[in-house]
């Protein structure tokens, strides 16, 4: 597949470390704010039905589901899930472990073979 101007300046940007560790955290936002959407629409609720359900507003309910929202407590997000009858899952992991790197490629090594000496 052609990489589009967009791929491009993506893989450009995520090599800066903080650029790519804000990305990172905004794609997990990003996935909690479509999955308490999609369950809610799930149980055919509207998010004012679901706010009606958790004494809350509506637009607690759009927050939590937006996907720039970083805002997310875990028992807000546990009373959604017992509204939505589902269940809170978090998972806390070691980051992978980065590959040995070294600042310089290696330089080939070669020796010359010196004519054997006849005696």
């Amino acid at each position: 597949m052609k990489k589009t101007n967009f791929d491009r300046y993506l893989e450009q940007q995520l090599k800066d470390p903080a650029f790519a560790a804000r990305f990172k955290q905004a794609g997990e936002a990003w996935d909690v704010a479509l999955q308490l959407a999609a369950l809610r629409e799930q149980a055919g609720l509207s998010q004012q039905q679901l706010a009606a359900l958790l004494k809350t507003s509506q637009q607690q309910i759009s927050r939590l589901e937006s996907p720039g929202y970083e805002g997310h407590s875990l028992s807000m997000l546990r009373r959604v899930a017992t509204a939505l009858k589902a269940r809170v899952r978090v998972v806390i992991e070691p980051e992978p472990a980065e590959p040995f790197r070294v600042a310089e490629e290696p330089t080939p090594y070669r020796t010359k073979r010196r004519a054997r000496e006849t005696s």
